[in-house]
């Protein structure tokens, strides 16, 4: 049922509530404010913090139909719009995708809220907008623009949106890093882990510089900076971009040192691999039949030497904000759970597990 429209509680909006970040924000931000997730209906789970709105930002008619419902049960004032909704695949395919749901529903987005009085417009850029920099140089919100694939680059074109269709609505534009939590939930950590723990030959092997790597950041430590910026968002410029990430980055051999060292008590040694090799292997993996499909990609391989060390300072200046987690102090909570239960590790963090490792587990294959 809809919530009272007299409310005194504020509203915030969250676009793809449904998601990962999404219900971690509602959960967060519901004990303050009353809580509208639009999300698409086929992808339909409310929290007991929101109520849900079917919405297809890629639609006029249903973007209306959603602001509509927020006016006739909550009225015109919204306190923050965290828009979290876009597309995004590893496949690099249907890249029209990334237009029409991240470029163009944006700006829908913020047309329709032009009838609105919004305090906060709040979107989820990444990191990787940014040209990589190498170990010692750290990349800050004026380090050029330079994204490497079809989903950065969206996000730079939808920043570029943001700017021509806000109006008088303030905006924060948050660069967000890869983003972990105590179960994982982060595709490239956690098939790192499950290279290692299976033994796969291209857990041994490398094609990029091993001395490089990203940055990560908790579910909690992005979701405390996301509740800082509302609590904010009267002191905050008109617009503003913000880095967020942890200010220290573990290297791939970093990386591979410490998942082995905690699954097996000793360390992985780390070969390099030619690029096209690589490739060429990846294409296997990915095209032969039988073959279990890789979460590489050849497209990938080009990118493994790039690095993302990130400066921070901005984002504590202004949302008074610091990381309380580490990449490096949680690995041991993300290992000890796989090692107690590795299949439901696996299914949790959408895995496939090997047929041997289910029946060393006592488990048979469903």
């Amino acid at each position: 049922m809809p919530r009272d429209r007299c409310s005194d509680k504020g509203v915030i909006l969250v676009t793809g509530s449904s998601g990962r970040i999404g219900a971690a924000v509602c959960k967060r931000m519901g004990k303050n404010f009353d809580i509208v997730g639009f999300e698409l209906l086929k992808a339909l789970y409310a929290s007991a913090n929101e109520e849900l709105v079917p919405c297809d930002i890629s639609s006029d008619e249903s973007v209306a139909q959603a602001l509509a419902h927020i006016r006739n049960f909550y009225g015109n004032r919204i306190t923050s719009v965290i828009h979290l909704a876009a597309y995004y695949s590893f496949s690099q395919q249907h890249l029209e995708l990334y237009d029409k749901i991240t470029v163009e529903g944006t700006r829908r987005l913020l047309k329709g809220l032009q009838s609105f009085h919004v305090e906060q417009f709040i979107f989820s850029s990444t990191m990787l907008v940014h040209q990589p920099t190498v170990p010692g140089k750290k990349i800050t919100e004026e380090t050029p623009l330079k994204p490497k694939w079809a989903y950065p680059a969206s996000k730079v074109k939808t920043e570029k949106v943001i700017h021509e269709e806000r109006g008088e609505i303030p905006t924060v534009i948050l660069r967000i890093s890869g983003v972990y939590d105590d179960d994982c939930h982060s595709i490239p950590i956690s098939n790192q882990i499950q290279r290692i723990y299976e033994g796969q030959f291209n857990a041994h092997v490398f094609s990029g510089d091993v001395t490089h790597g990203s940055s990560f950041m908790h579910m909690e430590d992005l979701t405390n900076a996301i509740e800082n910026a509302i609590h904010k968002r009267n002191e905050l410029p008109k617009e503003i971009t913000l880095l967020l990430g942890e200010s220290s980055v573990l290297s791939y051999d970093q990386m591979q040192r410490q998942i082995s060292q905690l699954l097996f008590n000793k360390e992985f040694s780390t070969h390099i691999f030619p690029k096209p090799l690589a490739k060429f292997g990846a294409w296997v993996e990915n095209h032969i039949p039988l073959s279990k499909n890789s979460f590489i990609q050849p497209w990938m391989i080009d990118l493994a030497d790039d690095h993302y060390d990130l400066d921070i300072s901005k984002a504590e200046k202004f949302l008074k904000w610091i990381p309380k987690h580490s990449l490096e102090k949680t690995l041991p909570i993300i290992i000890a759970d796989l090692k107690q239960d590795p299949v439901a590790w696996y299914k949790k963090n959408g895995l496939k597990m090997p047929e041997s490792i289910l029946k060393k587990a006592g488990t048979t294959h469903k």
